[in-house]
C-alpha cells in the first residue's frame, strides 16, 4: 500500500444531506413526449444504481480500518453517507413511484442483487487474509472506475436544459441532486483505490471489467422497463436507434461524449478533478428544492 497524495481542500468536506421526494404527482414519461428517454433514466437511477450504491459502501467499510491518513478516512466516511441516502432515495422511488404505477421492478433487482452481492462480493471463503486483502483493493478499483461514469453522468444532469422538454420537477431535481454529489466527490474512489495500489494496470483491467458490464448491462434497463410498461419488448437495435435520437435531442448523454471521457480515462495522467465543477455541483446544491426542504 503506497501513500496518497493530500487530498484537495475542496472535497474535504462531504456530508449526506438528508433529503426526500414526493413521487405522487410523477408520471413514468416524465420528460413529455420521450418516453424511451423516461423509462432509461428512470431504470439506470432507481432500479441500478441502488444496490451499486450499497456495494460501494459496503467496499469502502471494508477498506476503512486500513487507511492512516485520517483526511482520506474523513472523505471515505463522507462518501460512504451520501452514497447510503443515494441508495435509499432512490428505493423509495422504487416503491412509491414504480410499483405503485404498475411496474413489476422484483425480477430485475434480483439480477441486481446478484451481480453486486455474489458476483462482485467479497471472497469471504478464501482462508488466505492476503487473497482478501488483493480482493478488497481491485473491488476498489471497480468503484472507482464506475465512479468515473456517475461523475460524468451527473455533469450532464447538471448542464442538460430538460426544461424545454416539460420534465417533472421531481425526477429532475432527484436526478440533479444525485449529479451534484457524484461531481461533488469525484475523486474520491480514484483516490482511495490509488491510496492502496496506484498500479495503472489495475486501473485499466477494472474500466475494461466495467465496460463489459455496461455493454451487456445498461441496455437491459431500459428494455426492461418498457417492457414493462408496455407489455412489449423491445428489440436491441430499437434501443440503440431510440437511444442515438433521445441524446441527439439533448435528453441523454450524447454517445461521443462518453466515448471520449472513456478514452480520457486511460491516459495515465488522468485524475477525475478534470472532470466537471465542484463549484456548480455546491450551488445546484444549494438550491434544490429537495436539499432546501430537508433543512428547515
Amino acid at each position: 500500500m503506497t501513500q496518497q497524495q493530500e487530498i484537495p481542500a475542496e472535497v474535504l468536506e462531504l456530508h449526506a444531506r438528508n433529503v426526500t421526494f414526493d413521487w405522487t404527482d410523477t408520471p413514468l414519461e416524465w420528460i413529455k413526449g420521450d418516453p424511451f428517454a423516461s423509462d432509461f433514466t428512470t431504470g439506470l437511477l432507481h432500479m441500478v444504481l441502488p444496490e451499486g450504491e450499497r456495494w460501494f459502501c459496503e467496499v469502502f467499510t471494508e477498506a476503512l480500518p486500513y487507511v492512516k491518513d485520517e483526511d482520506l478516512a474523513r472523505v471515505m466516511r463522507g462518501f460512504i453517507g451520501q452514497e447510503a441516502m443515494h441508495a435509499e432515495s432512490h428505493d423509495g422511488a422504487v416503491t412509491a413511484y414504480l410499483e405503485r404505477r404498475g411496474v413489476d421492478t422484483a425480477p430485475f433487482l434480483r439480477q441486481m442483487e446478484f451481480a453486486f452481492r455474489r458476483i462482485l462480493g467479497p471472497r469471504t471463503r478464501s482462508r488466505s487474509a492476503k487473497v482478501r486483502y488483493n480482493d478488497m483493493v481491485q473491488r476498489l478499483w471497480l468503484v472507482a472506475a464506475i465512479e468515473h461514469y456517475t461523475a460524468i453522468l451527473g455533469v450532464f444532469a447538471l448542464n442538460a436544459d430538460w426544461e424545454r422538454f416539460d420534465v417533472d420537477p421531481t425526477m429532475a431535481d432527484i436526478c440533479r441532486w444525485h449529479g451534484a454529489e457524484e461531481v461533488e466527490h469525484r475523486a474520491v474512489a480514484h483516490d482511495v483505490a490509488h491510496y492502496f495500489d496506484p498500479g495503472y494496470l489495475h486501473r485499466c483491467r477494472a474500466m475494461l471489467t466495467i465496460l463489459a458490464f455496461m455493454v451487456v448491462g445498461i441496455p437491459r434497463v431500459g428494455r426492461y422497463v418498457t417492457g414493462a410498461r408496455t407489455g412489449r419488448r423491445q428489440s436491441l437495435i430499437g434501443f440503440v436507434l431510440r437511444y442515438l435520437r433521445a441524446s441527439h435531442r439533448g435528453v441523454l448523454p450524447p454517445v461521443r461524449s462518453l466515448v471520449w471521457f472513456t478514452l480520457l480515462y486511460f491516459d495515465p495522467r488522468f485524475h477525475p478533478d478534470s472532470i466537471g465543477s465542484t463549484e456548480q455541483a455546491r450551488a445546484y446544491l444549494a438550491t434544490s428544492p429537495a436539499v432546501r426542504a430537508s433543512a428547515q
